[in-house]
């Protein structure tokens, strides 16, 4: 992702934003956003999210429009540095947890989908819960949810292939709930290096591992 720190943006309010036009294509309307406050890598990034989200979501019958609405919105909050996401998030009303605040470029996720619906004017639910938890996850998780997870950690942001790839692509190929705990337990066997452990991330861990647990015990 980008870190609009280390450039000249100097964006440290919610209302230094001002008004963002909107030609109701929603693709381009946050591309040019993201180019506009000196994000081009995010902008490709949400546009590669946003189709393989489509792809997901018509492997396994979620709506593939909202998918791909999802994947372009999930990253728009790139446009604040970490330094100011804290001071933001209280700005704009959002509930900051203790690991959110230990470690701020966590609640990104919970200020795209705020952006998604006052900015993007993106009134379907479905379409800002799964921006609003896309990079931990959260118990009883909506198919939708679970796409854009996946799809986001896919098409990741960093240079070179994912270390997880292989393993979140195969488990793909069972089903939607495998890829999703195939990214979470990679984090969680890496858990003590992690700066914190999002206590979202820690309930769809414990919710996806018994329930694949059970159906394992349980085949059909």
């Amino acid at each position: 992702m980008d870190d609009p720190g280390n450039r000249r943006l100097k964006i440290s309010s919610y209302r230094e934003l001002g008004g963002h036009k909107l030609t109701g294509n929603l693709r381009n309307d946050v591309a040019s956003f993201l180019q506009k406050h000196q994000c081009p890598q995010t902008a490709v990034h949400v546009l590669k999210v946003g189709e393989e989200a489509r792809r997901i979501a018509v492997l396994y019958g979620a709506d593939p429009t909202a998918a791909e609405y999802a994947g372009y919105l999930h990253d728009i909050s790139a446009v604040f540095p970490n330094h100011v996401r804290i001071q933001v998030s209280r700005e704009i009303g959002l509930d900051v947890l203790p690991e959110e605040e230990q470690f701020p470029m966590i609640i990104h996720q919970k200020i795209s989908a705020y952006m998604a619906e006052n900015m993007f004017k993106i009134t379907e639910q479905e379409i800002l819960n799964a921006v609003g938890c896309h990079t931990t996850l959260r118990a009883k998780a909506s198919l939708l949810d679970k796409v854009l997870f996946v799809a986001d950690k896919i098409e990741w942001d960093q240079k070179g292939t994912p270390p997880y790839l292989k393993e979140i692509t195969e488990q793909l190929q069972i089903s939607l709930d495998h890829a999703s705990f195939a990214y979470i337990q990679y984090l969680w066997k890496r858990r003590e290096s992690l700066k914190v452990v999002h206590p979202w991330l820690r309930d769809a861990y414990d919710e996806l591992r018994n329930s694949l647990n059970h159906n394992h015990s349980n085949p059909k």
